[in-house]
């Protein structure tokens, strides 16, 4: 006997989980605006202070370890407790130790403030993308993913803005303590509204039925064993592992490259970032953004997602030309179009535990792709201290972050030819 297909869900006219979202989207920029305090600061703090490239790139190597340790065990964490107490934990955590920068000058010193602000924000990505699997379907979830990955541009557009001009009127120190006032506001607002689909009030019907789409799974202790069993976990941990040291040289790095390659001051830092990571919000929607219209059009979820992949990891290409580029906004645009590319890479990498693993096992995932994307970061940072002494330019960092796509896109696709579903229930069920 046929099975009798299931009709169609219509899109609903709600619109909360948008506003979930809308928060989502605020906590990232907030992340990235307290992590890149520092790195927007670093010119006038090395000059003032002495700080060494190797000193500074350590405090980037201790920061990727806290952050990528922190980030497992966010993931296990938020499996358990859910994104509402998850998230709250991690912006409490961010907070403090962004805000304990002030009471340090010198490498070393800072490195005690920036491993609570490392732990701390190991949190947000396993927050935001168990709340996304909570309340997108998987038709919009990479859409999601791509809107609240945005933040990380505007974060990093807004930083060189307002943060020079803290500095300058009201000294250094402020620029940490008035940044930290607004994820305090940030975690009232959660605390306030967020909830699961089913425990919030005023979400039509229309709007729970969409969001359940997909089958909702009884949540489940799993062993770590279980995990490296599947080449889900191996594909998403190396895609981590390969582009997300990228991101990091960015995020650390590009203030300094901007300063030493073509003069740019401080309260000039602006307009460069600001187009560089204008370009990344755009990279970083239409990512998410093609791999849903893709679908739309009736492609599979493996052919879909890997396609917009394709196209984001060929953005990166031309940056390898960055460090030789004859002027700087020739340099901004083979940045800017990189960092698109990563956005949208990352997009889709995301969704990857939601689209394969059930719900209470994607978080997990998602922790162990953090820290293999920070065990990379901290090779790529100690790379980049040795090159800056030695060599003294940026040409063999962009060289490297203009090939790690598409070499990551292969290594992914020879892992998981097909995007097939982990399924449960699973041998071991006990943590």
């Amino acid at each position: 006997m046929n099975a009798i297909p299931k009709p169609a869900i219509p899109k609903p006219s709600g619109k909360i989980r948008w506003i979930v979202c809308g928060l989502l989207f605020a906590a990232v920029v907030l992340s990235y605006v307290d992590r890149l305090v520092l790195p927007t600061l670093k010119p006038d703090l090395q000059a003032r202070y002495g700080w060494s490239e190797r000193g500074y790139a350590d405090l980037a190597i201790w920061f990727q370890a806290g952050y990528g340790i922190s980030y497992v065990f966010f993931g296990r964490l938020i499996d358990r407790i859910g994104a509402r107490a998850g998230y709250a934990l991690a912006v409490t955590l961010w907070t403090l130790g962004h805000v304990a920068h002030i009471f340090f000058t010198s490498t070393a010193g800072m490195l005690i403030a920036r491993i609570p602000l490392a732990i701390g924000e190991a949190g947000t990505f396993p927050a935001a993308i168990a709340a996304t699997n909570e309340w997108f379907p998987k038709k919009e979830r990479a859409l999601a993913i791509g809107i609240f990955n945005a933040g990380s541009n505007v974060g990093a557009i807004l930083t060189p803005l307002v943060v020079p001009i803290i500095a300058v009127t009201l000294g250094w120190r402020w620029a940490f303590i008035l940044t930290g006032l607004l994820t305090v506001v940030w975690l009232t607002a959660w605390l306030t509204f967020y909830r699961r689909p089913r425990e919030k009030r005023g979400l039509s019907a229309e709007e729970l039925a969409w969001i359940e789409t997909d089958p909702v799974e009884e949540k489940r202790p799993v062993k770590w064993a279980t995990l490296f069993r599947h080449r889900q976990t191996w594909a998403y941990m190396a895609g981590r592992f390969l582009i997300d040291p990228v991101w990091w040289t960015f995020l650390f790095w590009l203030p300094d490259f901007f300063n030493k390659q073509y003069g740019v001051k401080m309260l000039d830092f602006g307009p460069p970032l600001i187009a560089v990571y204008l370009l990344a919000d755009v990279g970083s929607v239409a990512g998410g953004w093609a791999s849903s219209r893709f679908m739309g059009r009736g492609w599979s979820l493996n052919r879909a997602r890997k396609s917009a992949m394709l196209l984001a990891a060929l953005c990166a290409v031309p940056i390898a030309f960055a460090a030789s580029a004859p002027s700087m906004w020739i340099a901004v645009g083979l940045i800017g179009l990189a960092c698109a590319g990563h956005q949208g890479f990352s997009a889709n990498l995301y969704a990857l535990p939601g689209d394969v693993f059930p719900r209470w096992m994607a978080g997990s995932v998602v922790g162990l792709g953090g820290l293999s994307g920070a065990i990379g970061g901290m090779m790529m940072a100690k790379f980049a201290g040795v090159i800056l002494e030695t060599v003294g330019s940026y040409g063999p960092i962009f060289a490297v972050a203009s090939c790690a796509y598409l070499i990551a896109l292969g290594v992914i696709h020879l892992l998981l030819p097909r995007y097939q579903a982990v399924l449960a229930p699973l041998p071991e069920t006990r943590a």
